[in-house]
């Protein structure tokens, strides 16, 4: 499958917008220039490190661009590619809508949940926290509005069971996605798809996640418990207090209908059987 004679230029950051370009290249669909948010100090040595995609784009002779500011300047850097078409995942920075009107073909976007449902930043991680029965990626066209656009595509697939943790969600959403997009570039660009008005009056929208959210309450709610310790792995965590030391829970379990932890980490300690913990 390929897009013909038009060139696309690919915006996304982290690790799963990665695992979509590998979708892409396997149907044939390498963009022409790869958008990405610049080298971040990171790790106990603060070394510049290169976001994920930037890799992706190194292993495979892509060229990349990394810019902090969506400007003017920006934009006339890539007026200088000519790509007929953007396509948007897992970018991290809203685009304003001067240079979403830039391509012949506009900007499409992948987005991990059913749309007009679970708008905004922790889509994946909203749907494991409200236990839904179906999950989903959706290709809309891109406005100025966030996750706003009138939808091109749509697949529908049921929640895994059990309940999967954030990162598997994701990086379930990430293949089914990038599959998604690539059927769906050529037909967009073929004139063949009509997009579809999202129900903005149904929609919903999910919040930023904050590391205090990951504070769990261990008398409360256990089966809300369980989602929240899913919902937030591998960021921000779950964890507790007990006589003013921090424990980061690993791993726990429903039984009869009670939150059993397995597997804690104490603050200063190493990982260890939560029986081991309580003995200490």
């Amino acid at each position: 499958m390929s897009t013909g004679t038009t060139p696309f230029i690919f915006f996304g950051t982290d690790e799963h917008a990665g695992t979509i370009l590998d979708e892409l290249k396997s149907a044939g669909l390498v963009p022409s220039l790869i958008v990405t948010a610049p080298d971040r100090p990171k790790g106990r040595g603060l070394q510049m490190t290169p976001p994920p995609v930037k890799l992706w784009a190194q292993k495979n002779d892509t060229p990349v661009l990394q810019s902090e500011k969506l400007d003017t300047a920006f934009a006339g850097q890539l007026s200088q590619v000519n790509g007929q078409l953007f396509v948007v995942a897992r970018y991290g920075k809203i685009i304003p809508k001067e240079i979403l009107t830039m391509p012949k073909h506009g900007a499409l976007n992948v987005h991990p949940s059913l749309l007009p449902f679970f708008r905004g930043p922790s889509p994946a991680q909203s749907q494991i926290l409200e236990a839904v029965s179906e999950t989903g990626v959706t290709i809309i066209l891109l406005d100025e509005k966030v996750d706003h656009g009138p939808i091109l595509a749509q697949e529908v697939v049921p929640m895994p069971e059990p309940l999967p943790r954030a990162y598997e969600l994701e990086d379930m959403l990430a293949h089914l996605g990038g599959k998604l997009l690539a059927e769906t570039i050529p037909q967009w660009i073929a004139g063949e798809i009509d997009p579809q008005e999202q129900d903005h009056g149904n929609a919903t929208f999910t919040k930023k996640i904050k590391k205090e959210d990951g504070l769990i309450d261990r008398a409360g709610n256990p089966e809300l418990n369980l989602r929240k310790i899913r919902a937030y792995d591998p960021w921000p965590g779950t964890y507790f207090f007990k006589d003013s030391t921090r424990v980061k829970i690993i791993d726990a379990t429903l039984e009869d209908r009670k939150l059993k932890i397995t597997r804690v980490i104490p603050e200063g300690k190493k990982e260890m059987d939560y029986e081991t913990f309580l003995r200490n």
